[in-house]
């Protein structure tokens, strides 16, 4: 595996791969990577010839109040894991390399991002739309894999993809889940036991709630008791439980298309998101 730090290194190793004929997919991580970020390699490898994991804790996506300085970093240990799975290259550029001096351009999906975790982190999904719409760039990969866990966020790369005509394919991959099943993530890390095992309210709760709307349930009160089952268990906070299309994210009164629950709260100094789909029952995907 080859680890690069500067763009012409990277657009010369890109070039020869095209050349020869081969694809590429792309994995965007912030790295502390665990099983989850593993399994969109493994995914990553069946979808092209080469596969490039880029490595970048993203400033622009944090707010001042947010926890880019205590973000876990492990890039001497997430460098041997992707070596070890046969990534072709580990893009792990600085700061200064991915915004010069002088950068001045954002990308803003209007209407997708200000919603949700976009109305609790205000300028959260500018910074997430223009460092991967960066990364597409510089990469030009054919293949680009997302994990379903923030469902958000793949919406609105997406809608990205689709409003810029971008030539990228972008791959879902399904919410991995410890034996417990908490949703794997990197801020698990932060979590003490007795919030760890607090935190399993998350899970349940959204899968409760969404059983109950997929059997008829009234879709305000299954999503009323989630939020207080979740404040009664020890979250701090709830920022949302919402009942969304799965494609738009327009809230859903009624389950009359596929939708996703979502779910962000805050317990300790840790914010987590999780995610259900919720269909309806004459769908013909179920």
């Amino acid at each position: 595996m080859q680890i690069i730090r500067q763009l012409s290194a990277l657009r010369e190793r890109t070039r020869l791969i095209r050349e020869g004929g081969k694809t590429i997919a792309l994995v965007p991580t912030m790295g502390a990577l665990h099983k989850g970020h593993m399994a969109l390699v493994e995914l990553a490898k069946r979808q092209a010839d080469h596969v490039i994991v880029s490595l970048f804790v993203n400033p622009r996506q944090f707010g001042p109040n947010e926890d880019l300085a205590k973000y876990p970093r492990s890039e001497e240990a997430d460098a041997a894991r992707l070596a070890e799975a046969g990534v072709t290259v580990l893009w792990m550029p600085p700061v200064s390399e991915i915004y010069p001096e002088g950068f001045a351009t954002s990308v803003l999906v209007a209407g997708l991002g200000d919603v949700l975790c976009g109305a609790a982190r205000p300028g959260h999904f500018e910074g997430v739309a223009t460092i991967v719409a960066k990364l597409f760039n510089q990469i030009r990969p054919d293949v680009a894999i997302f994990g379903e866990k923030d469902w958000q966020q793949l919406v609105i790369i997406r809608r990205m993809v689709r409003d810029l005509d971008m030539e990228v394919e972008l791959v879902g991959m399904p919410i991995l889940r410890d034996a417990d099943g908490l949703a794997l993530s990197s801020r698990n890390a932060y979590l003490s036991e007795a919030e760890r095992r607090a935190a399993l309210t998350l899970p349940q709760a959204l899968q409760q709630a969404a059983a109950e709307i997929e059997g008829g349930a009234d879709i305000a009160g299954a999503l009323a008791a989630a939020r207080e089952r979740l404040l009664s268990a020890g979250f701090g906070s709830v920022d949302y439980v919402a009942l969304v299309d799965a494609g738009s994210l327009e809230p859903l009164e009624a389950l009359d298309r596929e939708a996703r629950l979502l779910g962000a709260a805050r317990i300790g100094t840790t914010r987590l998101i999780d995610n259900f789909a919720v269909t309806p029952k004459n769908s013909t995907t179920r």
